[in-house]
């Protein structure tokens, strides 16, 4: 019988912090693309709610009226419940359906998610091209599940884990994400706080996995502790595909570290003898210790197109960053962004509060090295024990877990205390971080005046967004 897959981006809430923006379905698109190459004969098609302005009522008749035989969604810990649902309401149209959900969480979380949700047939640890493609020829063929790497799922009430799948060794042999599949939405997708509500926002993938263990983060360990990465030339050549092809602007790509000392002279080389360099807005995401080392390569990179770059600064603590395993140091934090700063590169830091020993003293020392170190753009997070991290199983044998909602675990909410902070106190200090870099009425004024237009952009669109008045609310 010949299958038919639709790929689900549920309904769901985006991370107010951000202002308003609306991404289009990277992963699904992603896996989408390797699934039409390998399977041909496959119906595919994919339902981005967001953009179509789906609720969940409206993915149901959509669900009726398209009769898939299988139904995949995917999401991170704050869209758990989402994706589990996703999975109910194809069962309600049709027992039939074969609902597969992957993604980091459930990859970390398979017993916990299949007792929990009985609406899921299947969970796809771990990478999922291999293993999705492998399951539906299997399901096809009526095959012998059991022989199917990297997948989990119920048998006689017993839950099953096949064997992990070994990673893809040359991911140049990926084909380019399906944007074809969701071509009639591009002009909705949008990040207007970074680029403005017009500019055509896309995002590519040139690397997987990180070899860094900081202790908050899931990707490491998602990606078995590696880096692989696309060669240069394959990113450049993306890149140029979807600017030509769909009018693609602004571009995340969007590895968890951009490693320029393995590729960011060789990106440059590619990237220069592009005509889209002159028409791209490129963003990435990268550690201070790495600009610190190759500023460099910084300069070159704003000459073809690179116009935004987040750190990971984390914390003004040593102690703390020892503790969050980041390997870097607070002078990397001043030279990143000072080194952005002068190549006009739009500095983006990342800050985290509520590590145990956190105290209003330290949270404060921290929010004063913030504004010392004068980014473009601020965002502070609470620290939030993901399934999967060092954090997460440290607080999970110390009881230091006191929010199991995984809805709020969005790092706006706070989910633990500290030794002497109480998580209505870590709350409150979030609130207090924004504040103190946002809320100067002469910095607020400077920003929505500045000349470089990703600030003034991101300053407007903050002040209109409201974003300092949702975080008082969370306290």
């Amino acid at each position: 019988m010949k299958s038919s897959i639709l790929f689900v981006e549920p309904p769901r809430n985006f991370w107010f912090v951000m202002g308003e923006y609306l991404p289009p379905p990277s992963s699904l698109l992603i896996l989408a693309a390797y699934v039409e190459q390998e399977c041909p004969g496959v119906d595919i098609d994919i339902v981005d709610c967001q953009a179509d302005q789906l609720d969940w009522q409206g993915l149901q008749k959509y669900i009726e009226s398209t009769h898939p035989s299988i139904v995949l969604t995917s999401g991170f810990t704050t869209n758990t419940y989402t994706c589990a649902r996703t999975c109910e309401i194809a069962k309600t149209v049709s027992e039939d359906i074969v609902t597969i959900v992957g993604g980091i969480h459930f990859s970390f979380t398979p017993d916990e998610s299949l007792q929990s949700f009985p609406e899921i047939d299947y969970i796809v640890r771990g990478e999922g091209e291999l293993t999705v493609v492998d399951l539906i020829k299997t399901l096809e063929n009526k095959g012998k599940i059991t022989a199917v790497q990297g997948i989990s799922y119920r048998k006689n009430d017993k839950i099953i884990h096949n064997p992990a799948r070994p990673l893809i060794e040359n991911l140049d042999t990926l084909p380019y994400p399906a944007y074809h599949l969701v071509e009639e939405n591009l002009k909705r997708y949008h990040f207007t706080m970074m680029a403005g509500r017009n500019t055509r926002y896309m995002i590519l993938e040139g690397a997987r996995g990180c070899e860094h263990q900081c202790s908050f983060c899931t990707q490491w360990n998602h990606w078995g502790s590696r880096w692989r990465t696309k060669s240069a030339k394959r990113i450049a050549d993306e890149i140029e595909f979807l600017n030509e092809t769909y009018g693609g602007v602004f571009l995340w790509l969007a590895d968890d570290h951009m490693k320029l000392s393995a590729r960011g002279k060789q990106l440059y080389e590619e990237l220069k003898q592009k005509r889209c360099k002159d028409d791209i807005m490129l963003f990435f995401q990268t550690r201070t210790d790495d600009i610190a080392h190759h500023q460099d390569l910084i300069g070159k990179l704003r000459e073809v197109g690179t116009y935004w770059i987040m750190c990971g600064v984390e914390n003004d603590s040593e102690e703390t960053l020892k503790e969050y395993k980041k390997g870097t140091k607070t002078s990397d934090a001043y030279t990143a962004m000072n080194t952005l700063r002068q190549n006009d590169i739009f500095a983006h830091a990342m800050f985290v509060i509520g590590a145990r020993r956190d105290t209003h003293e330290s949270i404060e020392r921290l929010r004063q090295f913030s504004v010392d170190l004068a980014p473009d753009v601020a965002i502070y997070t609470t620290l939030t024990p993901f399934p999967g991290t060092v954090y997460y199983e440290n607080a999970k044998k110390n009881g230091w877990i006191e929010d199991t909602n995984y809805a709020n675990y969005d790092m706006a909410h706070a989910i633990m205390s500290t030794e002497s902070l109480t998580r209505s106190e870590v709350q409150e200090e979030l609130w207090r971080c924004y504040r103190a870099f946002y809320g100067s009425v002469t910095k607020g004024i400077a920003g929505v005046l500045s000349k470089n237009i990703l600030k003034r952009t991101m300053y407007r669109h903050m002040a209109g967004q409201f974003v300092l008045e949702k975080l008082r609310r969370l306290i």
